[in-house]
């Protein structure tokens, strides 16, 4: 959740000073875009693996603080809640095996986590939300014990004038308030990282946008969140609700700091980072050292550290990202599929919304003025609230004579063009066709962790109370999801 800072409190001073900060790291940006050789560089991949820590009876461990102490890794590091932790990933170039880089990325964070867990009587949990949380574990103690968690738990707090309201519907519609934003911690992600050229970035964004829907349909794993069944992927409700700083009633003209978008992208990066800095207000004011327009005019790449703080602030699900690194570049980072099951389920997830967007992105100037950006915006939420059963809205290049239909009967010809768009970018082909087949198997079987989860839980509160169903469901899963055998064959019972 943003740079590390040393501060809790900041004053008006503070505030003002970096806000004049941000406007300069905002110009010094545009500049460094409008320069040809700005972002030169291959396309690359790479990716953030959030886990929960659980006991021995499957209940929230929070202990991720002493589980980190266990390990010398530097990828690895604490979230916001002290049963969080995050893997950041080592990132490689798209073209090649990258996937097969980040599998034993995955598996080598996974084997250093779990004997670190093990230490303290405890195993990880690839999964989008703890079927096995309670609300008296999401309180104010549980947050881990850093001045960036506190100092932005504090800014939220003071402008939302008022306890975060939870209003989420399904099976067992969820209406709570809480005081604090550690329930956000209950969400864990698998975030990825895609390096795009920035003449290419308005397309490549926007059609990350429209291939989000149909993949976090494919992918749902977080259909549970305090004993109530809610959306195939609560995470998605719950992360914005969580967070959000508006002042109750909430202003209908101001967007939530979780959102999907406004509207298709049309001048490139510097337009969204624009974007954050006008319509949010600031949380973090810290200011550093460097001086952007200084450093740029020595020649330096800078930092921007700044405008780097303020927009991981600002999450929205498809977000972009300045990395001063190799001379500067600009990302996209994905941040809306869950955590697990297994590790081979997130990387087929990866490679198919990958796949599906650079697939997408040479046809996007053409869906840009058919497709509304609306039934995009409404695909997404219908996708986490059904999941495979959603029925969504395509662009006639996906779906000709089609409007709207589930996602099974445009699977094929997604696997097609998401398969297309990976050999475009020169990832092998032997590479590619296991990964997009399983996701494709997956929603033919109709079996995503959420599908999982629901129908266990169905058949083993039958005869037994629902905490206690929730908690053998969960132990189930992890064994499963230990055994790397993707979802779509995992056995019911």
């Amino acid at each position: 959740m943003g740079l590390e800072n040393d501060r809790e409190r900041f004053s008006a001073d503070d505030y003002a000073r970096f806000e004049d900060r941000l406007a300069r790291c905002l110009g010094v940006l545009g500049r460094l875009l409008e320069r040809s050789e700005f972002g030169e560089g291959d396309a690359s991949l790479g990716a953030e693996l959030e886990v929960a820590l659980v006991d021995a009876q499957a209940k929230p461990l929070p202990l991720n603080e002493e589980v980190l102490r266990e390990t010398l890794d530097e990828r690895m590091t604490v979230e916001l809640d002290r049963f969080n932790l995050e893997c950041n990933l080592r990132h490689t170039t798209l073209a090649g095996r990258p996937f097969t880089h980040l599998a034993r990325e995955i598996d080598s964070a996974r084997a250093e986590l779990t004997a670190a867990a093990a230490r303290h009587g405890g195993r990880i949990a690839m999964i989008g939300i703890l079927p096995t949380l309670v609300e008296s574990e999401l309180q104010s103690d549980v947050m881990t014990d850093a001045i960036r968690y506190r100092a932005l738990s504090r800014a939220l707090r003071e402008r939302r004038q008022g306890p975060f309201q939870l209003d989420i519907d399904g099976d067992d519609p969820l209406r709570m308030s809480c005081d604090d934003v550690t329930f956000e911690g209950a969400a864990t992600s698998f975030q990825i990282h895609l390096r795009t050229d920035p003449d290419r970035f308005a397309d490549v964004f926007d059609a990350c946008q429209l291939a989000t829907a149909p993949v976090l349909a494919a992918s749902a794993n977080s259909p549970t969140f305090l004993g109530h069944r809610l959306w195939d992927e609560t995470r998605v409700a719950l992360f914005k609700q969580a967070v959000d700083e508006r002042e109750k009633p909430a202003r209908p003209d101001r967007m939530a700091r979780v959102h999907f978008g406004t509207g298709w992208l049309r001048e490139g990066p510097f337009e969204l980072f624009r974007q954050a800095v006008e319509e949010y207000s600031v949380l973090l004011p810290v200011t550093y050292e460097e001086d952007p327009e200084v450093a740029l005019a020595e020649g330096q790449t800078p930092g921007l550290r700044e405008i780097r703080l303020h927009q991981g602030t600002v999450w929205h699900w498809n977000r972009p990202v300045y990395d001063p690194h190799d001379g500067g570049h600009v990302r996209i980072e994905l941040r809306a599929l869950p955590s697990g099951p297994t590790a081979s389920d997130m990387i087929a997830n990866a490679a198919f919304l990958i796949g599906l967007s650079l697939g997408l992105a040479p046809r996007m100037k053409t869906i840009r003025d058919s497709f509304p950006f609306e039934a995009a915006h409404r695909n997404f939420y219908r996708a986490a609230q059904s999941g495979l059963d959603a029925q969504l809205a395509w662009p006639a290049e996906l779906a000709p004579g089609c409007e709207s239909a589930p996602l099974h009967a445009v699977m094929p010809a997604l696997g097609e063009l998401a398969c297309e768009g990976l050999v475009e970018a020169g990832v092998d082909r032997d590479e590619i066709d296991p990964l997009i087949d399983q996701v494709v198997a997956r929603v033919a079987h109709g079996r995503t962790g959420a599908a999982w989860q629901r129908s266990r839980l169905a058949s083993l509160a039958q005869d037994r109370p629902l905490p206690e169903a929730l908690g053998r469901m969960l132990e189930e899963y992890l064994d499963r999801s230990d055994s790397g055998v993707p979802v779509h064959l995992w056995e019911e019972s």
